[in-house]
Order: C-alpha cells, then sequence, then structure tokens
C-alpha cells in the first residue's frame, strides 16, 4: 500500500513538473517577438539631418527579404531554447573569448548545442526588433544545430581549448557555403548556389560551425559612388551598435563587424579589397586582421579583384584572431598566389611584448586625442617611438585595377562557382538586370559598375599600373620602415588602407578607444608582407596593455 502510494505521488510530481516546464516554454513561445515592418520614415528623416552624408539613407530594411525568413528554418530547435535558458547562460558566453567558452564547455556547463541555440536566440531576440536591429544577418545555416549536436557526442576532454571546434562562426556573405545561398548582398545573385568556399571548407575540416551568412556593403562596395556602406538589397542597411542610425558601420564587411561587436556569433569572417576589414572592424571595436596576399586563399569568394582581395578574420580579441586564422590556413592550388604557412599563430602570441618594440607614428595623427593617448600607453609599455611625416602620393590608376579586375574575375567566378540560379554572366548583364527595378535593386545607382563597362585599360596598362603602384606604396611606408628599422607603422582605422592594398602589406585593427560621441576607433598595425605573427603579438600586446574594447551598451542582455 505504501508502495502504491509513493508511486502516485512521484507520477503526480512528474506530471506536475512536466505540465510546469509545458506552461514555461508555452507562455515564452507566446511573448515572442516576430519581426514586423513598420514605417521607416521617422528613422530615415533622423538621418538626413546628420553630417556624414553616407548616413543620409533612403531606407533601412530590404524590400527583398522578409527578416522571419533569416531563423525561419529553426524555429523548431528555438522553441526548445527558453528565455530562462538563454539568461543562465548569458554570463558564460557574452564578450568571452574561444579559450574560455570552450573551457566551460569541457567543464559541462552547456554544450555546443546550447552555445549554437544561444546565438540564434540573440540574433532573433535583437533583429526581430526595429528598434535596436542592426540588419548584421543575411541568412542563418539550417543544418547548424544538427551539426553542433553531432560535435557534442565527441569526447570534450580532448577537444583543444584554443580551437574552432564546435565554435559558431559567420561568413561574410560573399563567401561561398554549400548550405546557404551566396549573394554578395545583391537580387541577382539571391539564388546563388554554390560549393563550399576553400576557406569554408578548413573551417568545416577544422570543425568549426558555420552559423549563418553576414550582410555586407552590397558587390563589398563596389556598386554605388559615395552611398551608405553597410547597405544591400537584400540584407537592408547594417547598423552600427555603438551608435544605431548615427554611426557609419564600416564597410564592406559591415554585418561582420556588426555581429561580432554584438555578440552574435563567436568570430566572423571578412573579406578586405581596400579597408574593408579595417574599416567596419575599427568602427565596431573590433579586431580585424587584413593578411597579405595569399596568406588566405580567395576561392569560392565573389570577387572584386585578384590583384587585391583577400579574406581575414574578425572577433573580439586577438587571441581568438590567431584561432581563426589558424583555422582558415592552408595552400590553395586553384588559387595561383596561395602560399603555404607553417606557423602556429596562436602559440607565437602567448609570450607578446611591446617593449623594445619600434613604431612609426604618423606625426599628423597625434592631433587625434584617441591616437596620441594610445601612443603614450605604449611608449610606457616600452615601446619605442619614431615620429614620421610621410607625404600623401597619389595612386594612379587604383580605380583601374578594380575596374579591369572585376571586368575579368567576376564571369570568371560565375562560370566556375555558380551551380544554378544565376542568369546574369558578366557586369553588363548586372547592369540591365538592376535596370528593371532601381527601386529595390539599386537605390543608390550602380555608377561603379558602369564605371567597369567604359574602361578601356588594356592588359598591357593595367601590368605597368599594378607595378607602378607597389613601388609607389611600398616606397611610402619603407622609407621610414627601413630607415629607422621599424616594426610596424601605426594609423588609424583604415587611413592608410589603401597604400597598403596596392603594396600588399598586412594590417591589424585593434580597438583604440571611443570618441567623446561614443564613437569607436581602431588603432592600426601595418607591416611588411607575410608579418601576420609580429602584428598579431604587437596587437596582443596593445590589447592587454590597454583592454579599450567595450560592449555596446544597447546589446547587453
Amino acid at each position: 500500500m505504501r508502495k502504491a502510494f509513493y508511486l502516485l505521488i512521484s507520477i503526480f510530481f512528474f506530471i506536475s513538473c512536466k505540465k510546469e516546464k509545458q506552461s514555461e516554454l508555452h507562455q515564452e513561445k507566446q511573448s515572442k517577438v516576430v519581426w514586423q515592418s513598420y514605417d521607416e520614415t521617422k528613422d530615415i528623416a533622423t538621418t538626413q539631418k546628420l553630417e556624414e552624408n553616407r548616413m543620409h539613407l533612403k531606407l533601412i530594411n530590404s524590400k527583398v527579404q522578409d527578416k522571419n525568413n533569416i531563423w525561419s528554418a529553426l524555429e523548431i530547435e528555438l522553441n526548445l531554447f527558453s528565455e530562462t535558458k538563454y539568461n543562465k547562460l548569458k554570463g558564460f558566453i557574452l564578450e568571452k573569448d574561444i579559450p574560455t567558452i570552450q573551457q566551460y564547455i569541457k567543464n559541462g556547463e552547456f554544450t555546443y548545442e546550447e552555445l549554437t541555440l544561444f546565438y540564434i536566440y540573440r540574433i532573433r531576440k535583437y533583429e526581430s526588433d526595429n528598434s535596436v536591429s542592426l540588419n548584421s544577418v543575411i541568412s542563418l545555416n539550417p543544418k547548424v544545430v544538427e551539426q553542433a549536436r553531432t560535435l557534442d557526442k565527441v569526447d570534450k576532454k580532448n577537444i583543444d581549448a584554443y580551437s574552432v571546434f564546435g565554435m559558431p562562426i559567420l561568413l561574410k556573405d560573399n563567401i561561398g557555403t554549400e548550405d546557404m545561398v551566396t549573394t554578395a548582398g545583391a537580387v541577382a545573385l539571391q539564388d546563388n548556389k554554390t560549393n563550399n568556399a576553400y576557406i569554408t571548407s578548413r573551417l568545416v575540416g577544422e570543425n568549426a560551425l558555420i552559423l549563418g551568412k553576414a550582410n555586407l556593403s552590397e558587390w563589398a562596395y563596389f556598386l554605388c559612388s559615395g552611398c551608405p556602406v553597410g547597405y544591400s538589397a537584400i540584407g537592408g542597411q547594417t547598423l552600427n551598435p555603438y551608435g544605431r542610425l548615427v554611426f557609419e558601420t564600416g564597410g564592406s564587411s559591415s554585418g561582420s563587424g556588426v555581429a561580432v561587436a554584438a555578440n552574435f556569433c563567436v568570430a566572423a569572417v571578412g573579406t578586405e579589397t581596400s579597408g574593408s576589414i579595417l574599416s567596419p572592424s575599427s568602427q565596431n571595436s573590433v579586431v580585424g586582421l587584413k593578411p597579405t596576399i595569399g596568406v588566405l586563399s580567395r576561392t569560392g569568394i565573389v570577387p572584386i579583384s585578384s590583384t587585391l582581395d583577400t579574406p581575414g578574420p574578425m572577433s573580439k580579441n586577438v587571441i581568438d584572431t590567431a584561432i581563426l586564422l589558424n583555422a582558415l590556413l592552408g595552400k590553395d592550388l586553384k588559387d595561383n598566389v596561395s602560399v603555404d604557412i607553417d606557423v602556429d599563430f596562436v602559440n607565437a602570441i602567448k609570450q607578446s611584448s611591446l617593449k623594445g618594440k619600434r613604431f612609426g607614428v604618423v606625426k599628423e595623427l597625434l592631433e587625434d586625442s584617441l591616437y596620441n593617448k594610445a601612443i603614450k600607453k605604449i611608449r610606457k609599455a616600452g615601446g619605442e617611438i619614431t615620429e614620421i611625416e610621410p607625404k600623401e602620393v597619389e595612386l594612379p590608376g587604383f580605380l583601374n585595377i578594380l575596374n579591369i579586375d572585376m571586368k575579368n574575375d567576376l564571369p570568371r567566378y560565375i562560370s566556375s562557382e555558380s551551380k544554378g540560379g544565376v542568369t546574369v554572366k558578366n557586369i553588363e548583364d548586372v547592369i540591365a538586370f538592376n535596370l528593371t527595378d532601381t527601386i529595390i535593386s539599386i537605390p543608390y545607382g550602380q555608377q561603379l559598375f558602369e564605371g567597369i563597362v567604359v574602361d578601356s585599360t588594356t592588359n598591357q596598362e593595367l601590368s605597368e599600373i599594378k607595378e607602378n603602384l607597389k613601388t609607389i606604396a611600398r616606397n611610402y611606408f619603407d622609407m621610414f620602415l627601413d630607415k629607422h628599422e621599424l616594426d610596424a607603422i601605426l594609423s588609424i582605422n583604415n587611413y592608410h588602407a589603401g597604400y597598403a592594398a596596392v603594396a600588399k602589406y598586412p594590417a591589424i585593427t585593434i580597438p583604440m578607444g571611443y570618441t567623446d560621441k561614443g564613437e569607436p576607433k581602431g588603432l592600426t598595425f601595418i607591416a611588411k608582407p607575410f608579418s601576420e605573427k609580429l602584428l598579431l603579438q604587437l596587437g596582443y600586446g596593445y590589447e592587454q596593455e590597454t583592454k579599450e574594447r567595450k560592449q555596446p551598451v544597447n546589446y547587453l542582455n
């Protein structure tokens, strides 16, 4: 009799708990906000009053994509992830670096599946709210939760804490992925099916989780002239979490920088032709590395210029940047400039120091209070400072490189990488396609694409332009690097990105602080080719001395 009584009590308790849990999930499900379009007139009018012309917006959200479609394929999984669970995990995940997150998982605090659901939940939480949405994500991987579950079956004791194993990574949406279309933000490529890009395959091979695709400046900001950075027809206008509708996001890897800053992913991958990693990293207070051309493969990435393009890691700190760089490395036989790099960048930075390192400081930039403050901190840490006064020089023919490369590289990309869903074959086709509905496809015009068509630069002339620019840019840096035996030249944001681009010099930007208005800036280190190890060491040394990055205040929860 007593046994029967206890059995009934146990059954009652189990049913009560189950009903309570179901009720909790039901209530939370009922309270979830689904994104709804709204009248953007007031927000757009606010931007018209800003001094920066490129922030004079014509629209906020995409007229092509319903935002709810970003997470619709993952709704079933999201229904099993509660607000209570989200709040429990925040302290373990927000602003934490990869080794810390990995250790929490090893300790059993949460799983790779829960980590992945946390980010998807957070993306939906903010991106479905029109008062705080950032338009930083174009798509989410419909298989990512399933892939995370598979990784959870591995014995976690054997996982390297300094690895991308199980880490949800966002890719700029010009980087090929087999589970999502690759759009470059353009309506003409909205159904572009591809295989994984080489670097995507490298990440998958290291058991990283491809969380989704980040918004970008359409066609990597090589479409319209003077238009807002961070805008694409597919993703809408990317917004800066430190000053939504106030500060630029930087471009063209805008979504990558914003998503990392807002803690929508562990880290992201961007691409740069001239400033497209350095700019959004600086504007969003994250670390961005633009490698030497050839360190990372470009195969499977929608191109601008096979001469100057490179992907690169973007994260909240230098250690994660080094971990991600390690995972992306590999010699790609399909990329004729790809090289084999045998360096463990993570181990290389563990004993970094600024002491005795020699830096070229641009005298003119010392008028910037944040730059001046950063230099003082470097000097205090033992760095040796030499003031330099580089003279601004023209870079004749820079645009011709982009024009002719794009004219040749885009058709090659479409024919070799697209598996279907694309009707255009070249620049002329894209221009004609966009003219069928200019309000949706090109609200800011397509002046740069039109310039590509009329550029008559010959191959011989192009070759001469490339060599001439490389000589000019290398002389610009080398007269100081060599004369004063400098380790690096220090700049701000992407101020010297054009010179670094045509010189094919790598650069890294580290959060440097915030202006009186709260706008982030980055301290940018530039060095000679294949100096990634040195740049990461210098960046890590500076980061540890200053720790300037702060989480954006409206995205703390």
